[in-house]
C-alpha cells in the first residue's frame, strides 16, 4: 500500500501538536505537606468530608484545605469541561489524520477494506459477517460454528478470539436507527476513535486525583496529544485489540487510584470496587494478552503488600477483582482453557494461599521482616510455577506456549531456531524500545519532569518502605489503626500504586516496544503530577529554604501554565500543518487481486498464503483460509509453518502435499516475501524457514556448521520458471507486479507436458 500526497510534495510530518490551552483554574486550594502524613481520622479525631477530586476537608498528604462549596463546584465543573474538550480534541485529531492519510471518504469499498491491514482486517471481517447475516441469532451461530476461518476445521470464534466488541457493535448498528445516514464502517471507526476520548478522560482523572488539581489533568491531555506517535497508533491500526482494551485499562487505574484514597465512605468503596470490576472485565474481554498485563499489575499489588502500603482488605479486594473478571471472561469465552492456565491466576492463588499460611508476616524488626518477605516471595514463586504447571497439564494447554518460547529466546544468551519464537524476535515491534522514542518525548518536555518525579518518588518509596518494615508491629495494620495507633507512611497508597505501575510497565515497554502504549499514557500522568502536585514542590522548596504557602501555590499553577503556553507556541503550527497535508490510499495491485478473487473464483474456494494477506482476502472476498494472523492456537501455528514452506527450499511434491492436506485450492505468492529485503539476513521469512528446516541461508554471511545445503531450489522462485515438475501440480491463474496466484490441481498429472493456464494479468 502506498500513501500518495494530494496537495504538496513535502514529507508528511511525524510531529503532532497541542490544542489551545484551557483557562487556568481558580484555585481555592492550599496544600500543607510534610515528609510523612498520618491518617486524617487519627490526627483530627474525625472522619472528615470526602471530595473525590478535590481532596478532603481535613489535611491529608496532598489534600486541600477547606474552601467555599460554590468554589468547589465551579472548579470541578471547569475541570470536567476541560477534560471533555481535550477528549473531543483527541478523537477529532485521530479521525482527521486517518481521513487525511487515506482519503478514506473517497475510497471504494474494497479499498477501505484493504486499508484494514493484517489482523485488523480479520477482526473487522467478523463485524461485517455479523451485519451480513440474515439475523443476529444466525450471525452468532455462524461465529460459534465457523468453518471459513480455518479450512477443514470448525471452530468457535467467540471462544478462540476476543471479538465480542465486533459482535456488540454489529448488534448495536442493527438496532439503532442510523443505517440511513451512517455507513457500517464509519460506525465502527467512530466507536474506536471515541474510545480514544475515553482514554484521555481516564488519564485526566487519574492525574487530577493524584495531584488534587485539574490543571494536572490538562497537562496530561496535552502531553498525550502531543506525543501521539508514541501514545497510540489507532489512526492506522483501528481494529487492533489494544485500541479497544487500553482505554478500559486506563479507567481501571483511575478506579484503583480512587479506591486507594483514604477516608472513602463505605458506599464510595463499593462503587469503586464495582467500577474496578467492570473496567477490568471489559479490558480482559477485548484483548487476548490480558493475562500478561494483569500479571504485571498483580506484581505491583504484591510489592505494595510486602512493603506494607496496603491493608489486607485492599490487597484481597484487588486480587479478587482480577480473578472475578478473568473468570467472567472465561465463562463468556465458552470456558477458554487459556484463561484458567494463565500465570496471573496461578500467581494470585499462590499469593493468597501463602499469605493465609503466614499470619505473622508483618511482625518483627527490619531484618526479620526482610527475611520473611524473601521467604514469602520464594514460596509464592515456587507455588505459582507448580500450580501453573499442573493446570496446564490437566487442561492439556499448549495455546500460549509460543509466547513463553518468545520470552525464553528473548532473554536467553544463545540463539534459537524455533520458527514461532523467531517470527516474534525478528519483528521490530517485539524488540527493545528505541532510544529515539525518548528523544521525541523529550522534545515535548515530557521526559524531564517524568524523570525527576520518578527519581524523587522512588526515593520517597524506599524511605517509606524501610520505615514500614522497621516498625515493631504487634498485629495487622487494621488492628493497629483500630487501636488508634495510626499508620505513618511517607507516600500515600494511591501514589505508591501509580509509581510502581509506571515503573513496572516502563520496564515492560523497554523490553518489548509494542507494550510502550501501555506505559506512555501513564507516563504523562506521572509527569503532570510532578509538575502540579504539592509533595515534590514542597520537597524542593524546603531544600531551597524558601518554602511558603504563597510561593507553593504560585509554582504549582504558574509552571504548568507556562509549559502549556510554550508547548502551544511550539507545536500548534506543526499540528495545523499535519492536519492540512493530504495523502491518499494507493494499492492497485492488491485491489486488482481482491477483485479477481471475488469475480473469478468459487465462493467456497480455499486460499493459502501469508497470514497478513489472507486476513485481507477473508475481509474483501469472504473466501475460506488455511491460516490467519490470530496465532493463539498450536495447530494453527503448525499449519502456518507448513503453508509457509512455499517460501522455503522444498520440492514441488512436498509443497503440493502440504497444501492439499490443508485443503487449499489456490496459493498466493508475494514477491515482497519471496525477495524480501526489509529485514536483515537471518530475519527474513525465508531465512527463518531455512533455519527451521536445517538449511543454509541465502546470501553472504556466516552459517552454523550443522546447516546443510538444500536439495531443491526455493519454491516461490522456481515455480515461476514453468518447469514440468511444477506445472504438473500447479496452474498459474493470476499475476501482477506483486502477486502470483496458482491453482492447486486436484490430482497429479503423470504427463510432463503441461502448459499453465493463461494469467488474467500479464
Amino acid at each position: 500500500m502506498e500513501l500518495r500526497r494530494r496537495v504538496n510534495p513535502s514529507q508528511l510530518e511525524n510531529s503532532s501538536g497541542v490544542w489551545p490551552d484551557a483557562p487556568a483554574e481558580r484555585s481555592c486550594n492550599s496544600y500543607t505537606v510534610s515528609g510523612t502524613a498520618r491518617s486524617p481520622a487519627t490526627r483530627e479525631g474525625g472522619k472528615g468530608g470526602v471530595s473525590v477530586f478535590g481532596g478532603f476537608a481535613t489535611r491529608s498528604g496532598s489534600a486541600i484545605l477547606p474552601c467555599q462549596p460554590w468554589q468547589q463546584c465551579v472548579s470541578m465543573a471547569a475541570g470536567l469541561l476541560v477534560a471533555g474538550l481535550l477528549a473531543l480534541s483527541q478523537a477529532c485529531c485521530v479521525n482527521a489524520i486517518h481521513e487525511n492519510l487515506l482519503w478514506f471518504s473517497q475510497l471504494t469499498e474494497v479499498e477501505r477494506e484493504i486499508s484494514f491491514r493484517t489482523e485488523c482486517g480479520l477482526y473487522y471481517s467478523y463485524y461485517k459477517q455479523m451485519l451480513q447475516a440474515p439475523s443476529i441469532h444466525q450471525g452468532l451461530s455462524e461465529l460459534i460454528h465457523d468453518n471459513l476461518t480455518e479450512s477443514k476445521r470448525t471452530i468457535n470464534l467467540l471462544q478462540r478470539m476476543n471479538i465480542y466488541q465486533e459482535v456488540f457493535l454489529s448488534v448495536l448498528y442493527r438496532v439503532l436507527p442510523i443505517q440511513s445516514y451512517l455507513e457500517p464502517v464509519y460506525f465502527y471507526i467512530y466507536t474506536v476513535f471515541s474510545l480514544q476520548a475515553v482514554y484521555v478522560i481516564a488519564l485526566y482523572l487519574t492525574a487530577w486525583l493524584l495531584s488534587g488539581s485539574w490543571l494536572a489533568g490538562t497537562l496530561t491531555g496535552v502531553w498525550y496529544i502531543l506525543n501521539r506517535v508514541d501514545t497510540t497508533r489507532v489512526e492506522f491500526t483501528i481494529s487492533l485489540r489494544e485500541n479497544w482494551s487500553l482505554p478500559f485499562l486506563a479507567l481501571q487505574v483511575t478506579a484503583i487510584t480512587c479506591y486507594l484514597r483514604p477516608q472513602l465512605t463505605h458506599l464510595q468503596q463499593k462503587v469503586m470496587v464495582w467500577l474496578m470490576y467492570v473496567t477490568t472485565f471489559c479490558f480482559c474481554l477485548t484483548w487476548q494478552f490480558n493475562q500478561f498485563i494483569l500479571l504485571v499489575q498483580a506484581l505491583v499489588i504484591y510489592t505494595l503488600d510486602c512493603a506494607d502500603f496496603l491493608t489486607t482488605s485492599q490487597v484481597t479486594t484487588l486480587y479478587l477483582v482480577q480473578v472475578s473478571s478473568l473468570l467472567s471472561v472465561w465463562l463468556l469465552q465458552f470456558c477458554n482453557s487459556m484463561i484458567l492456565g494463565s500465570l496471573v491466576l496461578s500467581f494470585i492463588v499462590a499469593a493468597l494461599f501463602v499469605r493465609h499460611c503466614q499470619p505473622g508476616l508483618k511482625t518483627g524488626g527490619l531484618l526479620v521482616r526482610v527475611s520473611k518477605v524473601i521467604l514469602h516471595s520464594t514460596m509464592v514463586l515456587l507455588l505459582t510455577v507448580t500450580i501453573n504447571y499442573l493446570a496446564k497439564k490437566a487442561l492439556q494447554l499448549r495455546s500460549d506456549e509460543h509466547i513463553f518460547k518468545f520470552i525464553k529466546s528473548k532473554f536467553a544468551l544463545g540463539p534459537t531456531r524455533d520458527f514461532d519464537a523467531n517470527l516474534y524476535l525478528c519483528e521490530e515491534a517485539f524488540g527493545v524500545l528505541p532510544l529515539d522514542t525518548l528523544e521525541r518525548m523529550a522534545g515535548t518536555l515530557l521526559v524531564y519532569p517524568y524523570a525527576v518525579t520518578l527519581l524523587l518518588l522512588s526515593g520517597m518509596l524506599l524511605v517509606a518502605a524501610m520505615h514500614n518494615l522497621s516498625r515493631q508491629r504487634g498485629g495487622s495494620a487494621e488492628e493497629k489503626k483500630a487501636a488508634g495507633e495510626g499508620r505513618v507512611v511517607a507516600l500515600r497508597p494511591d501514589l505508591a500504586y501509580n509509581l510502581l505501575h509506571t515503573l513496572f510497565y516502563g520496564l515492560l515497554a523497554f523490553s518489548t516496544m509494542r507494550m510502550k502504549y501501555i506505559w506512555t499514557g501513564h507516563m504523562c500522568v506521572v509527569a503532570a503530577y510532578g509538575v502540579c502536585g504539592t509533595e515534590l514542590w514542597t520537597l524542593l522548596l524546603n531544600a531551597a529554604r524558601c518554602s511558603s504557602r504563597t510561593l507553593l501555590r504560585l509554582v504549582r499553577y504558574g509552571v504548568p501554565l507556562v509549559m502549556i503556553g510554550c508547548l502551544y507556541y511550539k507545536f500548534w503550527p506543526k499540528l495545523m500543518e499535519e492536519l492540512s497535508e493530504l495523502r491518499e490510499f494507493y494499492d492497485p495491485d492488491t485491489v486488482e487481486l481482491m477483485t479477481w478473487i471475488s469475480t473469478k473464483t468459487p465462493k467456497k474456494a480455499v486460499f493459502a498464503g501469508s497470514m497478513q494477506l489472507l486476513a485481507g482476502i477473508k475481509l474483501c472476498t469472504g473466501r475460506v483460509l488455511t491460516n490467519h494472523p490470530h496465532y493463539e492456537d498450536k495447530d494453527l501455528r503448525e499449519r502456518t509453518r507448513q503453508v509457509y514452506q512455499v517460501y522455503a527450499r522444498r520440492s514441488p511434491e512436498d509443497v503440493y502435499d502440504i497444501l492439499r492436506a490443508a485443503g487449499a485450492d489456490y496459493v498466493v505468492l508475494e514477491n515482497s516475501i519471496c525477495y524480501e529485503r526489509r529485514h536483515r539476513r537471518g530475519c527474513r521469512l525465508r531465512d527463518l524457514l531455512d533455519l527451521a528446516n536445517g538449511h543454509i541461508m541465502d546470501g553472504p554471511g556466516d552459517n552454523d556448521p550443522d546447516l546443510v545445503a538444500a536439495g531443491h531450489p526455493r519454491f516461490c522462485e522456481a515455480i515461476k520458471t514453468d518447469q514440468a515438475a511444477y506445472t504438473a501440480l500447479f496452474a498459474r491463474t493470476f499475476q501482477n507486479k506483486t502477486f502470483h496466484v496458482y491453482r492447486v490441481k486436484k490430482k497429479r498429472k503423470k504427463s510432463v507436458r503441461s502448459s499453465p493456464e493463461p494469467s488474467m494479468t500479464q
